[in-house]
């Protein structure tokens, strides 16, 4: 919704402006001559690597996609190739190694998921850490802010799981889930559809095991929309906006830092240990991959803001939108 395919994934001989210009002349050769009323499904939703800044609608119409869509508006050729390839963030590493195992051939999904559903005791999931596995903690952002093992990153099986785990987890290194109960083969599924079958297990009992034990967690502080408010009107913080770029652009909060959640590993040499920062994308989901990215990485003087740019604004921070 609101955009189209990015022209830059095809990984062959053709150049991603020779392609935004085949895509130029087949929305204008097959689409724009349908009527107004043809419904509009998309396969694609908010924060997918595959556009620029998708919309979150589950439908539309060809007429309100002329009427709101960039790429279908009444464009020069060259100004158009020009929006399309302009502005993309890296293609996700999991693209092209997909591309390859497709080409290369693949394990029956059911041969993937016999291998990779081991349940570990707490002491078989150490050892594999200690042996350079990542735990990847599947758990909604909200539960698991509350108490995680350190070093975990934490990609909520209920958002765009496998895209984010494509996106952020070398595709190379062995992981160990933390699951809620019963959900542990989706999440092995989920996986092995962006190429990641390197599954050494899951920990059996889940974080109530881990506790068990007597190990320790480690937590994530969040803070509201109004207290996010109260925070920058009377302290220094500094605000971390984690979205797209193009989200970034239509509306951001004054004086936010842009680092796309893509992006956030490749700083973290920039964050200062004598300030204190707010991190937040547009719902929460993001912030949380954000946080817990940070905590990998010894980060510990940041808030996450809950609820996300939408809460945000609602709350009245101040805000700079395009007119566009």
């Amino acid at each position: 919704m609101g955009d189209v395919g990015r022209p830059d994934l095809l990984g062959g001989t053709l150049s991603k402006e020779a392609l935004a210009g085949m895509m130029y002349d087949s929305l204008r050769k097959h689409i724009l001559p349908l009527a107004d009323d043809v419904l509009v499904y998309p396969a694609h939703g908010p924060g997918s690597a595959c556009g620029k800044n998708i919309g979150k609608e589950t439908w539309s119409t060809i007429g309100e996609q002329k009427r709101s869509n960039y790429a279908l508006k009444n464009i020069p050729r060259e100004e158009f190739i020009s929006l399309l390839t302009s502005g993309l963030a890296a293609p996700p590493p999991y693209f092209f190694s997909d591309a390859a195992i497709n080409k290369e051939g693949y394990l029956p999904i059911q041969t993937v998921i016999q291998n990779n559903l081991k349940p570990l005791s707490v002491a078989a999931f150490q050892k594999a850490v200690i042996e350079g596995a990542q735990i990847l903690d599947t758990r909604e952002p909200g539960v698991f802010e509350k108490g995680f093992i350190a070093g975990s990153v934490n990609i909520g099986l209920q958002g765009t799981f496998a895209v984010w785990a494509g996106t952020l987890l070398d595709i190379g290194t062995p992981l160990v889930l933390l699951c809620e109960e019963g959900k542990e083969a989706e999440c092995i599924l989920r996986l092995a559809r962006v190429g990641y079958e390197r599954v050494s297990g899951y920990l059996q009992g889940g974080l109530s095991a881990w506790v068990a034990e007597g190990l320790p967690l480690d937590t994530i502080h969040s803070v509201t929309p109004e207290t996010f408010c109260s925070l920058i009107q009377s302290s220094d913080e500094v605000i971390i906006d984690v979205r797209k770029e193009g989200e970034y652009e239509t509306c951001h909060v004054q004086g936010a830092r842009l680092i796309p959640l893509t992006q956030l590993e490749a700083n973290i040499g920039t964050f200062d240990p004598g300030k204190k920062y707010l991190i937040h994308c547009a719902g929460g989901y993001r912030s949380m991959i954000a946080s817990s990215l940070l905590k990998r990485h010894g980060i510990t003087n940041f808030q996450n803001v809950l609820g996300g740019m939408a809460k945000i604004k609602e709350a009245g921070a101040p805000v700079e939108e395009s007119i566009s």
